[in-house]
């Protein structure tokens, strides 16, 4: 009798256990594609450097190949819905090779492969302006240094 009732308890367990692992949600894999849109609210932490999350096992989803954070010319506010473009050359010269636009919380980011090649010059289009960074970026970890050892990224 009780082989049977420690068989039922664990045909219990059993049935219980695999209910709960086939409904929790599966964490974004590395190689689904994520990224910023305008009006999208689904992003956080403004102004932190997203690869301390957005990683190989890390605990963000998505490995974020570029991302950071734009603010208003005040660089006190997020600025939302704005576009970063990514030239081959300084001041939107060269070829424009990638856009990014901003969502709503005033983050950028995309899982989408960027070739930085030899190096690439960002711009941030605003509503009134455009802001340059004149010296050349290899990697996508903006916010590593931008409101760290640089000034924030900003737009008008």
């Amino acid at each position: 009798m009780k082989s049977k009732t420690f068989i039922g308890i664990l045909v219990v367990f059993s049935v219980l256990l695999f209910i709960f692992l086939s409904c929790k949600k599966e964490k974004e894999t590395e190689s689904e594609t994520s990224y910023s849109v305008y009006g999208s609210s689904k992003s956080h932490n403004n102004g932190q450097n997203c690869m301390n999350c957005h990683k190989q096992n890390g605990s963000g989803e998505g490995l974020f190949i570029i991302a950071g954070t734009v603010y208003d010319s005040l660089k006190t506010f997020p600025y939302p819905n704005t576009t970063v473009k990514l030239y081959t050359g300084p001041n939107e010269t060269g070829t424009l090779k990638y856009t990014i636009q901003v969502d709503a919380s005033g983050n950028f980011y995309t899982t989408e492969n960027i070739d930085f090649g030899s190096g690439l010059f960002p711009a941030v289009l605003g509503n009134n302006a455009v802001e340059y960074m004149y010296s050349v970026v290899t990697m996508g970890q903006c916010n590593s240094c931008h409101g760290v050892t640089t000034g924030k990224i900003w737009t008008k």
